[in-house]
């Protein structure tokens, strides 16, 4: 054997710099507790904030597409497992907006609150409508198209306002540090 062969160069991988896979983790699982218990006191107009969602858009803007869409389907697992009948419409649903969500945060700060605002208020309706079509496929009623588009839009505008507000604690606990 000759010891000239020449080995390919090995491509470069940008190491990870998302939050560690137990911060993550927390933080879903202190969603998902969350969203089950207690947010339905903040309810405004019937409509609950999603703190999945926004756990996981803060997650999927922090991270490459691939780590966000497995998040966003653990994400989507769970709330299928709490919720009844729904199928797989919170697994899909989350899943792409997960990877709607890191696609969108590329190229830009994921600090950016402007940016962060506009992300969460796409992805809380590109889920609300995935959600829908999955569950119409299942069998739910169609007639309710309405309702469902005027609790999408008071959800993105609630979603946002807890984005803001977990960012700007965020901010604040960094600056203490």
């Amino acid at each position: 054997m000759s010891s000239s062969r020449t080995r390919a160069p090995k491509p470069h991988v940008a190491p990870f710099v998302g939050p560690a896979w137990y911060v993550a983790a927390a933080w879903l699982a202190a969603a998902l507790l969350a969203q089950s218990t207690v947010m339905h006191y903040a309810a405004v107009r019937g409509v609950v904030p999603s703190l999945v969602l926004v756990v996981v858009v803060w997650y999927a803007i922090r991270v490459d597409a691939r780590r966000a869409v497995l998040y966003g389907l653990a994400a989507g697992l769970c709330e299928d497992a709490l919720s009844a009948g729904t199928g797989a419409a919170w697994t899909i649903a989350t899943s792409v907006s997960a990877l709607l969500a890191s696609v969108l945060s590329r190229g830009f700060f994921a600090d950016s609150i402007p940016l962060v605002i506009v992300i969460t208020i796409v992805t809380t309706l590109v889920r609300a409508l995935l959600y829908w079509v999955v569950a119409a496929i299942g069998g739910y009623p169609p007639g309710l198209a309405a309702v469902h588009l005027h609790e999408a839009v008071i959800a993105s505008a609630l979603n946002a306002a807890v984005m803001v507000v977990a960012m700007l604690l965020g901010r604040r606990f960094d600056r203490t540090r």
